[in-house]
């Protein structure tokens, strides 16, 4: 059967085909969205809970583990982890691949109403979750600065005007203010003052409290008129709490500003952030698991313009960090390699064909099959990405070969000399056969590809969908208009009427051959010795796999480290803002680094006090000398002057595995229902870790060190005084845990009203001697009169991973190390030093992700050369010669491991990629 026929026969039809063909492609290329790698993360959601004041042991056991018992329930899900610390709770669901987010989210939903029943009674706000990974940098950070408004009015704006809008748009999973500066009015109490009025904190609470309300108060209806009922019950502003009467004594009014101080200040005074070195309200904007990124950029970039016009001209907005940035430069890179590689291919076809005619024809096949792919990738929901745009380069070798097989085989037929119009029709009869089993043997080597499980799989399979769809559109090309076009192109030339060109180009050629055939005649001479040098590239090819670097994915540069500073975990909040600013000024002073965002306290990211963010913007490539990798280790030298905080970096990726921040890259976590087991266990572990060459930058999120005073409460004397726990924590937590007491409403926001003692009681525990307690009798009893204190420590979060208290150790490569190689380290460690049974240890994130890529590296390469035989024995009707065409196989493999090895590579994913290729080329060549 000749499938060419009937193409051959009809140009005009075949042509206006292959511009229909051609006309899809350019539009569908036009609608493709740009991304830098196929939208591959896991669906994630976290979940975050404000209990201000709450120690993280009662944020682990009265907020986290009710909410984890109900998430531990929700199907799909596939990690959940959390961190409870000082007034904050962050639990992170991570959930399987097929899962759809939107569905997590309801179940997510449902399991928070589920806990509801089971959480504090006074929490301020009840759980929030956004559709974030929490490990994934902000896709966009906006930097709010004035220099005639105040941060927290800074903020507000910030809040009502950025925030709510940029979370509308598609593809946002969270808009997150940095700086801690919403509005708020803070009663700062004197116990001094109170205890001289007879009164106790809670009176105050319970005063601000009741003559602060908003609600209904009906309406009159007469029989004329109607009237809506106001009152006055809002109290709006500090000086309308100053005037507030608490109670009477002598018959005189005691206000609350006889007993504190009330200010218009911030929400939360413990946070701050800087853009470089000034004080600045970050504006982080995450996107959701799957959206993609330079489409969430673009959206939020057209809207802003319309967003900063509706701010006041005292405000400036920049733009501290743009993540497509770099995503845009390196897929225009593969874009422009692309076209070079088009054009070289043109022109190496020209050596060879050495006439202008023949070398038009694979030509115009090459550039309609790679863009006649675009309406594939289109329907499919793929994207410009540099994974697809790296199956579109590749594939241009294998494009050519099936046009230049038709046009030797047709140009064969015409110097014997048949009209072009026969030769076409007898060459394409004759070669059909052999491009549809190279085209069927080639889209087998990656059918493997295909059923690959988690996040490699979800890689492979954009890249792998894509060459096979550039390689099938290229095997129609070759059937149809390749023939047509060689019936009406090609003409028989005599040699005495040639070009030199051609007649250098041929004899040239013919000269290779010729050296080819005595070459091929020795080795047909030599069988035993040439199938000795068969097994022993075959066990080389063995060996030097088992010995070559194994790694995940390439460090990329994308222009933007991440920092995450550390101080000692008694560190007050002063301290910590002179010693992050101490950082980010030496970061400052280096010549590569263009900017950066810097931010203490708790939030939904940074989840202690004694921990900071800092996220270092670089220049562009061109403008620096280094690498962000070399950026890093230049940084650290210089770091180490500073005194009492150590800043841990990594350079933000593209591909996020992660599902928790860790201070560096890689991520080593122990698990055990016995806490007491892994607070024994897990310095030993740190110890020995720390010895190991491979690795460097060791940290720990178990930080046990933080200072505690421990109130113990003579619980006979406060019972006959009337006086329950209930109440002590009550005056506590107005003094100390600034305690939200009211709300402000407004049309736009709400804002609190937060209590505490004057900081000046605030500064170590003998302001404790100025607590009093109201007894059952109404007297006001002094706090010490029935507790002691008891100095210790405790820890500054608890950390559980499935439930249970967990310790996540995270680390650097050393310089020249795989990550292949560390993890054998740190394993061989582990079970040097004896893992104990109630213990579970492993590693998380990416490199769990590479020893499930490491495990299946084999058996993905043998899947593929036995679907590459099945394949080629069908066609071939035979047991042999599939065997036959891979034999060539080991000495391409030695090679291409060889030159891993010598050009310091690892055997990552990008380069396993090549081995697969690399398989259906050999045996495309032996075809």
């Amino acid at each position: 059967m000749n499938v060419s026929r009937l193409f051959i026969r009809r140009p005009v039809a075949t042509s206006l085909l292959m511009v229909a063909l051609l006309l899809s492609g350019i539009v569908a290329y036009r609608q493709l969205p740009v991304s830098a790698l196929p939208q591959v993360d896991y669906p994630t959601i976290q979940i975050v809970t404000f209990y201000p004041g709450a120690s993280p042991d009662v944020m682990a056991s009265a907020v986290t583990a009710p909410l984890e018992r109900q998430f531990g329930q929700v199907p799909g899900l596939k990690q959940m982890t959390s961190t409870s610390s000082f007034g904050s709770s962050v639990i992170v669901l991570q959930f399987a691949l097929e899962l759809e987010i939107d569905v997590a989210e309801q179940d997510v939903q449902a399991a928070i109403n589920g806990a509801g029943t089971f959480l504090p009674r006074d929490l301020p706000n009840p759980p929030v979750y956004s559709k974030i990974n929490p490990a994934d940098a902000p896709v966009l950070t906006l930097a709010l600065t004035s220099k005639t408004l105040p941060l927290a009015k800074v903020q507000d704006l910030a809040d009502t005007r950025l925030a709510q809008k940029i979370s509308q748009l598609p593809g946002v999973g969270l808009v997150s203010l940095g700086g801690g500066q919403k509005p708020a009015v803070r009663v700062r109490a004197n116990p001094t003052a109170l205890a001289a009025y007879d009164l106790a904190l809670e009176d105050l609470r319970t005063a601000i409290a009741a003559a602060n309300v908003n609600q209904a108060k009906g309406s009159f209806d007469g029989p004329k008129r109607a009237w809506m009922i106001g009152a006055n019950d809002q109290l709006m502003s500090a000086a309308d709490y100053r005037t507030l009467v608490i109670a009477y004594r002598g018959g005189a009014p005691v206000r609350v500003m006889d007993v504190a101080a009330v200010v218009d200040d911030a929400e939360n005074v413990k946070q701050a952030a800087w853009m470089n070195a000034e004080p600045a309200v970050l504006v982080n904007i995450q996107r959701q698991p799957g959206a993609n990124i330079i489409g969430v950029v673009d959206r939020i970039t057209a809207l802003l313009p319309q967003l900063t016009a509706s701010l006041p001209a005292g405000v400036q907005v920049s733009v501290l960090t743009d993540r497509t940035t770099t995503i845009r430069a390196s897929v225009h890179d593969v874009q422009f390699e692309l076209m070079l590689t088009v054009a070289l291919v043109v022109m190496v076809i020209f050596l060879f064909l050495g006439k202008l005619s023949a070398t038009v024809i694979p030509s115009v096949a090459v550039p309609l099959s790679i863009v006649g792919t675009f309406g594939a990738m289109y329907l499919l929901g793929y994207s410009l990405d540099n994974l697809s745009l790296m199956a579109l380069t590749i594939s241009t070798g294998f494009v050519v070969d099936d046009a230049i097989v038709m046009i030797e085989n047709i140009t064969r037929y015409i110097d014997q000399g048949k009209s072009p119009r026969e030769a076409a029709l007898e060459g394409a009869k004759q070669i059909g056969f052999t491009i549809i089993s190279l085209t069927v043997s080639l889209v087998a080597v990656l059918i493997p590809l295909l059923f690959m499980g988690d996040i490699v799989g979800r890689l492979f399979r954009e890249f792998a969908v894509t060459l096979a769809v550039t390689i099938l559109v290229s095997a129609v090309v070759s059937l149809t208009l390749t023939p047509m076009m060689c019936s009406r192109l090609l003409r028989r030339v005599p040699e005495e009427e040639q070009r030199w060109f051609a007649r250098a180009s041929a004899a040239a050629f013919d000269g290779v051959i010729a050296r080819y055939g005595t070459t091929l005649r020795w080795v047909l001479g030599h069988q035993t010795a040439t199938l000795l040098a068969f097994v022993a590239t075959l066990a080389a090819t063995v060996v030097l796999y088992v010995v070559v670097p194994k790694g995940f994915f390439p460090v990329q540069d994308t222009g933007v480290i991440l920092g995450v500073s550390e101080a000692p975990e008694s560190v007050s909040f002063t301290a910590m803002a002179e010693r992050q600013q101490a950082l980010a000024a030496v970061v400052l002073q280096d010549p590569a680094v263009e900017s950066l965002s810097s931010f203490i306290g708790v939030d939904g990211v940074n989840v202690t006090a004694n921990a900071g963010r800092i996220q270092i913007n670089l220049r562009p490539l061109a403008e620096r000398d280094a690498d962000a990798t070399e950026v890093i280790r230049r940084l650290q030298l210089r770091l180490a002057e500073v005194q009492g905080a150590t800043l841990y970096m990594q350079p933000v990726q593209d591909l996020t595995v992660d599902d928790r921040v860790s201070r560096t890259q890689f991520q080593y976590s122990l698990a055990s229902p016995d806490p007491e087991a892994l607070r024994r266990f897990t310095p030993l572990l740190i110890e020995r870790l720390r010895a190991l060459p491979e690795i460097r930058d060791l940290a720990s999120d178990q930080q046990t060190g933080g200072l505690e005073l421990a109130l113990n409460v003579d619980r006979d004397t406060a019972s006959r005084l009337g006086i329950t726990p209930r109440m002590i924590d009550d005056t506590l937590y107005d003094a100390f845990g600034q305690r939200q007491v009211s709300t402000i409403f407004t049309q736009l926001n709400q804002y609190r009203v937060v209590l505490e003692v004057d900081p000046s009681f605030q500064q170590g525990p003998e302001a404790l001697d100025h607590l009093y307690v109201r007894s059952s009798s109404g007297a006001a009893v002094p706090l010490a009169s029935f507790t002691t204190i008891e100095p210790g420590t405790t820890a500054l979060a608890v950390t559980h991973q499935g439930q249970f208290p967990s310790v996540t150790l995270s680390f650097n490569l050393a310089p020249g190390v795989s990550l292949g190689g560390a993890v054998d380290a740190i394993n061989a460690a582990a079970t040097d030093l004896g893992v104990p049974p109630s213990i579970r240890a492993g590693f998380q994130g990416t490199a769990q992700a590479f020893q499930a890529s490491l495990a299946n590296q084999p058996l993905l390469i043998l899947a593929a050369l036995m679907t590459v035989y099945i394949v080629l024995g069908v066609l071939y009707e035979s047991y042999i010669h599939p065997l036959t065409i891979l034999s060539t196989l080991p000495s391409a493999g030695v090679g291409a491991i060889l030159a891993l090895l010598l050009c310091g590579s690892e055997l990552n994913v990008i380069a396993l990629i090549g081995i697969i290729l690399l398989i259906g080329i050999v045996k495309k060549n032996a075809i």
